[in-house]
């Protein structure tokens, strides 16, 4: 199970890391922390440095209930930093998470590696064509709505078949444009309730039947700090905990706040399938 960035094949058999880089005011953990170019590059330091495959840039944020960016703005968040990091670390294999065509083929054309768009194509209708001309491997997020209006779209005939049939018409749109490395991220958080969340993880392995890589996105959401009652500051521990599960039932990137205790986590879980 291979992905092909900027020419290096990827070996996704064992688990990478993504770091998660938000260059946005208000995301709903790290909002506002990375607005310089010192701040920036000591946070893509240690993410490299603690083991992280992927940088994963945001410059619109993604939380329920997130202000609408125009896509001047999101561009000019998005493409400095795409240069800036790729000055001081030139091999670093950047994902745009966009769900605009123009920003996705402007970051890559500033040298990022791959596409990670929230709506898988829904949104922009020009984005799975845009890919497919770029020819660089897409993550295509589970959603309904958009991040407005998603918390009020939870209603499912049955949420893990409805989840495979939607990638399963994705996937035929994505093949359809020439895209050849395709990974799936079922959405936590994204129009699903705490409990629902809950359901997705559990049966998380039954996503394998489209045979694509499976990204997890769990980091420090609020299906953990809700259910232990605290904040997304205070929920290491238990993204952790809900990490190992991801690994188990077949989950291939992670895409992480915190790189170091991710990657002890994959180390760890790599151990354990060898015996």
């Amino acid at each position: 199970m291979t992905i092909n960035c900027k020419g290096q094949l990827l070996d996704l058999s064992t688990p990478k890391v993504m770091g998660i880089l938000n260059v946005t005011p208000d995301s709903f953990y790290d909002g506002g922390q990375y607005k310089d170019e010192s701040t920036i590059l000591q946070q893509v330091e240690t993410m490299l440095n603690d083991g992280a495959t992927f940088i994963d840039i945001g410059g619109y944020s993604s939380r329920p209930g997130a202000d609408y960016v125009t896509e001047a703005e999101e561009l000019n968040r998005v493409i400095p930093v795409v240069d800036l990091i790729l000055k001081y670390y030139p091999e670093t294999l950047i994902s745009i998470d966009t769900f605009r065509s123009e920003i996705a083929k402007k970051g890559i054309e500033a040298g990022a590696a791959l596409i990670n768009d929230i709506s898988a194509g829904h949104v922009d209708n020009n984005m799975i064509d845009t890919i497919g001309t770029l020819g660089v491997p897409y993550i295509m997020m589970h959603m309904k709505g958009n991040p407005k209006t998603m918390q009020q779209l939870t209603d499912y005939d049955d949420l893990i078949k409805d989840i495979i049939s939607y990638f399963g018409e994705r996937i035929a749109k994505a093949h359809a444009a020439k895209i050849n490395d395709i990974i799936i991220d079922p959405g936590f958080g994204f129009a699903k309730t705490l409990e629902q969340n809950f359901e997705l993880l559990n049966h998380l392995e039954l996503l394998q039947i489209v045979d694509k890589p499976l990204l997890a996105g769990i980091s420090r959401k609020s299906m953990i700090y809700k259910t232990l009652n605290t904040t997304s500051e205070n929920a290491l521990n238990g993204t952790t905990a809900l990490h190992m599960v991801a690994l188990q039932k077949g989950a291939k990137i992670l895409r992480v706040h915190d790189v170091k205790q991710a990657v002890d986590c994959v180390t760890l879980f790599n151990q354990l399938s060898k015996n």
